[in-house]
């Protein structure tokens, strides 16, 4: 026994830097999502602050395989009765909309394309 402990966890499915749209769209909803907690934060609205929190980093380290689930988690804070719109500027969540929307699009042209 070497002792080494388990190997590492291998993804499944291409890494990002194979998909470079994917990965750039994900890189710049996690920018706009940085933007829209500050903008929670600064708001000093708790909820949106604890719901926010870990998206920019998912967005920016998840695999392939998990942006979809990520995204479409980011994309339900734009409910129809319960919307972050209602909580903060427009500045701030229309750009994060629509980066989570290019995103769910790139990975769709994805799903499409093999």
């Amino acid at each position: 026994m070497t002792g080494a402990g388990p190997a590492p966890r291998r993804a499944a499915g291409p890494a990002r830097h194979e998909r470079p749209a994917i990965d750039e769209a994900a890189l710049v909803a996690a920018r706009a999502a940085d933007r829209l907690l500050d903008a929670a934060r600064a708001a000093g609205i708790p909820r949106w602050t604890t719901y926010l929190e870990s998206l920019p980093d998912q967005l920016r380290d998840g695999e392939i395989g998990e942006l979809r689930r990520i995204a479409l988690r980011a994309r339900s804070a734009y409910g129809p009765k319960d919307s972050i719109r209602d909580a903060l500027p427009r500045q701030a969540t229309e750009p994060f909309l629509d980066a989570v929307d290019r995103l769910l699009k790139e990975l769709a042209r994805r799903e499409v394309g093999g």
